[in-house]
């Protein structure tokens, strides 16, 4: 892949604002959505803060050399339901999210010391092509049905789960397929600005055209119309235009949990710690496959440069720094690495002024506002491409495996088919996902078949 700004370009300042907020948009959706999930009155605001500082950690812990962002990690998800389920309070289960954040980013620094001293070699050699190909792949495509779904998000399905394409489905629909057209149109065809910005570009479109429907569906009060939420917008002049309509602190996690200290007991934390330590070997996995893919993108071996200890590092401190502040671990995103698969900007300095505007954007309402209004269904659009891209980088890694060896072949089968067929499984309180189950069957497969032959 010819990249138009590689890891160390330095954009223009202008170019490198746009550059910075279509980042941002990519990230968004998963990065706000983490909090919204859990509840408990955790906020969007504050998962932008955390998810900006902890990008600033790890490109510090990485040297300024891997052009990934990182935002909230969805595999903590059930981790961080259990923080709040077994606290005595609200504010104890503050705590808890904190220090299950500093469980799971202290596995991730032990990983790395043992990295640090034992190399990579063994992870080469444990995870070659044939694995790690398809299981970059399969982070594709299990993000396939939630891309989907966000393309239906207001039309209802029948029994069978296909959507009923009623007027809702259509106007969602329609939003979908202008924002995934535009997109794809200004990567093929787009000149200078444009083919660097699609995403921007397709949002705005996909926005607009929701915005045609939803002011069409006010004035002629049918509800199918009205995909805009502009519930966002009128929160800030709730009680009238202050200062906080434009500007508010977001609500950070580690005052709340300053509150639950009092109630703070030692069998609390160990029900903590099962609860994040399982997952951050779990979410590893998902580490390698991640930087696997960005180095195939960059043509860099990032495992080697800045090193798979420094990445671990920035990943696990970061992930804490993201949790002391918006309560979210955080982890390296797929969809940041989409991003920089399909505008071919890799520049560091785009990935880092993201970060910084992330934390700035986290105290402007109005900006904040206006995420939360975007329509599922526009976001949808986006990431059909973005998780598109992720599963063919994945498929590329493996266009250089021999599939014509049953080995290979086999190793590939019991990657693929259990990954998409959905095995997850679900130990006592931990959930190893279908990717990481996948990738442990698949690394299984191989060292059985490669040591058979080598008995032969």
């Amino acid at each position: 892949m010819q990249l138009i700004y590689k890891p160390q370009d330095k954009p223009k300042f202008g170019q490198l604002i746009v550059f910075a907020i279509q980042q941002l948009l990519a990230i968004m959706a998963a990065t706000i959505a983490v909090p919204a999930i859990v509840g408990n009155g955790m906020t969007a605001s504050a998962a932008l803060f955390g998810a900006g500082a902890g990008t600033i950690i790890y490109q510090l812990f990485t040297k300024f050399k891997s052009p990934v962002f990182l935002g909230s990690s969805f595999a903590f998800i059930g981790s961080m339901a259990t923080a709040f389920a077994g606290a005595a309070s609200m504010s104890l289960g503050y705590l808890g999210l904190l220090l299950g954040a500093f469980f799971a980013g202290l596995v991730y620094v032990i990983i790395a010391i043992v990295v640090k001293f034992a190399g990579v070699k063994w992870i080469n050699k444990l995870m070659p092509p044939v694995v790690i190909g398809p299981t970059v792949a399969l982070i594709g495509l299990s993000l396939a049905g939630a891309a989907v779904n966000d393309v239906f998000s207001y039309g209802p399905q029948d029994g069978n789960g296909s959507f009923i394409m009623s007027g809702s489905a259509w106007v969602s629909f329609i939003c979908a397929m202008v924002t995934l057209v535009v997109v794809i149109l200004c990567s093929v065809y787009g000149k200078k600005m444009a083919k660097l910005i699609p995403f921007i570009i397709g949002i705005l479109a996909g926005y607009a055209v929701g915005l045609v429907f939803t002011l069409i569906g006010i004035a002629t009060d049918n509800a199918n119309l009205m995909i805009i939420d502009f519930a966002p917008f009128k929160a800030l002049v709730a009680d009238g235009v202050n200062l906080s309509t434009f500007l508010a602190v977001p609500k950070f996690t580690f005052l709340e949990a300053i509150k639950g200290v009092g109630d703070f007991s030692w069998s609390y934390v160990a029900t903590i710690a099962v609860a994040f330590v399982p997952v951050a070997f779990v979410v590893f996995a998902e580490h390698i496959a991640d930087h696997k893919n960005l180095s195939t993108i960059i043509e860099q071996e990032l495992l080697e440069e800045p090193g798979l200890h420094r990445t671990l590092l920035g990943d696990g401190v970061g992930s804490i720094v993201g949790a002391i502040f918006g309560g979210c671990p955080n982890t390296t995103y797929g969809e940041s690495v989409g991003c920089v698969a399909i505008t071919r900007n890799a520049s560091i300095v785009t990935i880092t002024t993201t970060a910084i505007m992330a934390i700035l954007v986290s105290f402007i309402s109005p900006f904040v506002a206006f995420l939360d209004s975007i329509p599922g269904c526009v976001m949808g659009g986006v990431c059909i491409t973005l998780y598109g891209f992720i599963a063919v980088s994945g498929l590329k890694m493996i266009q250089k495996v021999n599939l014509e060896d049953h080995a290979n072949l086999f190793t590939v089968a019991a990657i693929l088919i259990p990954g998409i067929g959905g095995m997850a499984m679900a130990i006592g309180k931990v959930t190893i996902t279908a990717i990481a189950c996948s990738l442990i069957l698949g690394i299984i497969v191989n060292i059985i078949l490669n040591k058979g032959r080598q008995a032969e």
